[in-house]
């Protein structure tokens, strides 16, 4: 929703970060993309949006990776996977098993199987016996919606919010969770061998309950684009953002930033 529409970049966001990179700036993309990084750099270039646009990209999919890695230490991991094999790449290298739903000490959704069609209504009889054995579910993209083209599907936060709904346990692994920010922090620091202060910091997003909630819970700044998901919500008839539509949501969620833009441009 700040980059690219799921099909193409966005007129001037490109240009936007390179300026903002060589005033001095530094870039980190955090993606809720339920895939380790290297995939998701080559879809970025592939819509246009190239690596000399940004400093590093951190995913979902690494801070999943990270938590598999650990649950691992004590013998092979059996999980049973929720999602598109498209996301087969979060395992590569990893002592997991797929297995069925009898069989598996966790969950793992990355999404809907199918997410041209299906969202969480699909998804409340499969449930039913993991809820009833407690299995705990690890969800690797807490984004509820994304914008694919002209259309918004369902992600795996969605069927994460029901399965938690149902009484289930459910971990999130991405935005606007508190491990999602140490994960940065940590990345920011090895990469610049410094401690980097979250007054600096600067949230761009298009998703009030990843982006901007997220970024005023973790208490650094945020800028909210409105041409995202949100936009029949928060926008003029013309497609600007609209101060009072914007103020009256932020006040009922409690949420704040420094500003709104329509797209990010320099």
């Amino acid at each position: 929703g700040v980059l690219h529409n799921g099909q193409s970049a966005f007129p001037g966001v490109v240009d936007c970060l390179a300026a903002y990179r060589h005033a001095g700036g530094f870039v980190l993309l955090l993606s809720n993309a339920p895939r380790p990084n290297g995939p998701i750099r080559a879809q970025l270039h592939s819509l246009g949006v190239p690596e000399t646009a940004y400093d590093a990209l951190v995913t979902s999919g690494d801070l999943t990776r990270q938590l598999l890695t650990a649950q691992a230490r004590a013998g092979r991991l059996k999980i049973h996977h929720v999602g598109p094999d498209r996301d087969l790449p979060l395992f590569e290298g990893l002592d997991v098993e797929r297995v069925d739903l009898d069989n598996a000490r966790a969950i793992v959704c990355t999404g809907p199987f199918d997410d041209t069609r299906e969202g969480p209504a699909d998804y409340c009889d499969y449930w039913q016996p993991a809820l009833r054995a407690g299995i705990p579910f690890w969800c690797a993209n807490p984004d509820l919606q994304v914008q694919r083209g002209d259309s918004l599907i369902y992600c795996a936060g969605a069927l994460a919010a029901d399965y938690e709904r149902q009484g289930g346990n459910v971990t999130y692994l991405g935005k606007p969770h508190a491990p999602a920010y140490a994960f940065v922090e940590q990345h920011l620091q090895d990469l610049t061998g410094q401690t980097p202060e979250r007054r600096h910091w600067l949230a761009v997003g298009d998703g009030l309950k990843t982006d901007i909630l997220g970024a005023t819970r973790a208490g650094f700044a945020s800028l909210l684009i409105t041409g995202g998901i949100h936009e029949a919500e928060l926008s003029t008839d013309n497609g600007t953002p609209d101060p009072q539509r914007i103020a009256d949501v932020y006040q009922a969620a409690g949420l704040t930033s420094i500003g709104a833009m329509r797209r990010l441009v320099w």
